[in-house]
C-alpha cells in the first residue's frame, strides 16, 4: 500500500468513526471511492456496478449504497465538519484562510419529482431552467478552495406543499428559507464549529440584503458584498462625516467622473493579466428602517468600470479598515471566482450533480460524500505543493477579517 492509499484509509477510518456503524462505514467507503475513481456516471447504481467484479453481487451492493444515501440517519454536519478539519490542517500549513465565500449552483433536472426542483435561474446554465439550487459555503486560501457546507434551496412550491413534502421525506423542521437565510445558517454553523474566520464574500443575491450584512457584523465577520447599482448611500467627507442626501451608487459613480477611476490588476488569468478601473469612496449604506444614520457603520464603496463598458457596472460594499490599500481590497473582492473553480471540480471530477434520487436526505448525504472526497484531494494537494514565494508574499499582504 503506497502512502496515499494509507492516508486515504486512515481518513476513511476517521470519517467512519463519525458514521459509527460498520455497515455504514463499508458502504460509505465504497461510495466515496466510486466518486474518486474514474467513471462517466457517478450515481449509486454505476458506482455499485464498478465496485463489484461479480455481476451477481451488484444488486445487493446497490441496495446497500441506496440505503446509506437515501435512508440512513447519519449526520451530514458531523461528516462535513470532520472532513473540513482534516483538509484545513494541511491547507493552513501552506497558507492562511483569506475568505469565506457564499455562492450557489444549479443541478439541471429533466423531471418534476426531484426535491426542490422547479424552473428557476441558475448561473450554471446562464438562464431560467428546470433545476435544483444548492447554496454553498467555501473557505479559500490564495490558491485553494474547500467546500465546508451545502444547503438545498427549497422553493415555496415545495416547502408549502404537504404532498410533495411527504413524497420527498422533507423533515418537519425544514421550512422555507431564502438563499441569504440558508447562507447565514451555514455561516453560523461555521462560527460555532470554530472554523478559521475571514472576510465573507458574496454576490448581489446576498449582498443586496441589509439583514444579511447586518447579521454578518453581529457575528463579528467582515464582508465584501456585491450590490445593485440602485443601492443608495450617504457620502462621507474627509472627516468621515455624513453629508448630502442619499443617492444611488450609480449616481455617485457618475458624479465622481472618469478621472476618479484608476486601473488595478488583481491576478494573472489564463491568457492575460486581469484588470479593470476602480474608484473608492467611504459611504454609509442607506436603509429606510427608522434607525438614525449617525449610528450606522461606514463602509468602503468599490466601483468597477470594466473595459469596453460605457459606465461602471459593478459595485461592492466592504467593511475593511480605511487603511487597507486599494489593490488589497480589489484582490480580496475578486477572490470570489474561486467558487467557479470549485463547482467545476465538484461536478466534473466527483459527480456533484450526478445524484438521481428524489429525497431531501439523499441529496444532502450525496453532497456530504462529495465534500468529503474533495477535502481529501485538497489535503493531498496542499501536502504535495508548498506555496511559492510569490503566493506567500500575496497571502501575507492580506489582512484577515476581524
Amino acid at each position: 500500500m503506497d502512502p496515499t492509499e494509507r492516508r486515504l484509509k486512515k481518513y476513511f477510518d476517521r470519517i467512519g468513526d463519525v458514521l459509527g456503524d460498520d455497515a455504514r462505514r463499508a458502504s460509505f467507503a465504497t461510495y466515496a471511492i466510486g466518486l474518486l475513481a474514474e467513471g462517466e456516471r457517478k450515481s449509486m447504481e454505476p458506482i455499485a456496478a464498478r465496485a463489484c467484479p461479480d455481476l451477481r453481487a451488484v444488486d445487493a451492493a446497490h441496495q446497500r449504497i441506496h440505503h446509506l444515501i437515501t435512508q440512513s440517519p447519519w449526520s451530514d454536519q458531523q461528516v462535513r465538519r470532520e472532513s473540513a478539519w482534516y483538509a484545513l490542517a494541511e491547507m493552513q500549513k501552506r497558507e492562511p484562510i483569506v475568505a469565506w465565500i457564499v455562492d450557489d449552483t444549479g443541478f439541471i433536472k429533466q423531471g418534476k419529482h426531484s426535491v426542490g426542483v422547479q424552473r428557476q435561474y441558475t448561473g450554471s446554465a446562464g438562464k431560467i431552467t428546470n433545476c435544483q439550487i444548492g447554496v454553498s459555503l467555501c473557505l479559500a486560501t490564495r490558491s485553494q478552495q474547500l467546500p465546508v457546507d451545502f444547503e438545498l434551496y427549497l422553493p415555496k412550491c415545495w416547502a408549502d406543499d404537504p404532498d410533495r413534502r411527504k413524497e420527498a421525506k422533507i423533515p418537519d423542521d425544514v421550512l422555507f428559507r431564502t438563499k441569504p437565510e440558508l447562507a447565514l445558517q451555514m455561516i453560523r454553523r461555521g462560527v460555532a464549529d470554530g472554523l478559521p474566520r475571514s472576510i465573507v464574500l458574496v454576490d448581489t443575491a446576498y449582498g443586496n440584503s441589509s439583514e444579511f450584512r447586518t447579521e454578518l457584523r453581529r457575528l463579528e465577520l467582515d464582508y465584501a458584498a456585491a450590490v445593485d447599482s440602485t443601492t443608495k448611500v450617504w457620502r462621507m467627507d474627509r472627516r468621515l462625516r455624513r453629508r448630502g442626501n442619499a443617492l444611488s451608487v450609480k449616481e455617485l459613480a457618475s458624479l465622481m467622473g472618469r478621472q476618479s477611476f484608476r486601473r488595478v490588476t488583481w491576478r494573472q488569468g489564463t491568457s492575460q493579466r486581469l484588470s479593470a478601473r476602480f474608484a473608492f469612496r467611504r459611504v454609509v449604506p442607506f436603509h429606510d428602517d427608522g434607525f438614525d444614520p449617525s449610528v450606522r457603520e461606514d463602509v468602503w464603496l468599490v466601483m468597477e468600470w470594466e473595459d469596453g463598458e460605457p459606465e461602471p457596472t459593478k459595485f461592492y460594499f466592504a467593511t475593511m479598515p480605511p487603511t487597507i490599500t486599494r489593490k488589497q481590497l480589489v484582490r480580496i473582492i475578486k477572490l470570489r471566482w474561486r467558487t467557479e473553480r470549485m463547482y467545476e471540480d465538484l461536478k466534473g471530477q466527483l459527480g456533484l450533480d450526478h445524484f438521481e434520487g428524489r429525497r431531501y436526505r439523499g441529496w444532502h448525504h450525496h453532497v456530504s460524500a462529495v465534500i468529503c472526497c474533495y477535502a481529501f484531494i485538497v489535503a493531498e494537494h496542499a501536502r504535495a505543493f508548498p506555496p511559492s514565494p510569490r503566493e506567500e508574499a500575496d497571502a501575507d499582504s492580506q489582512p484577515l477579517a476581524a
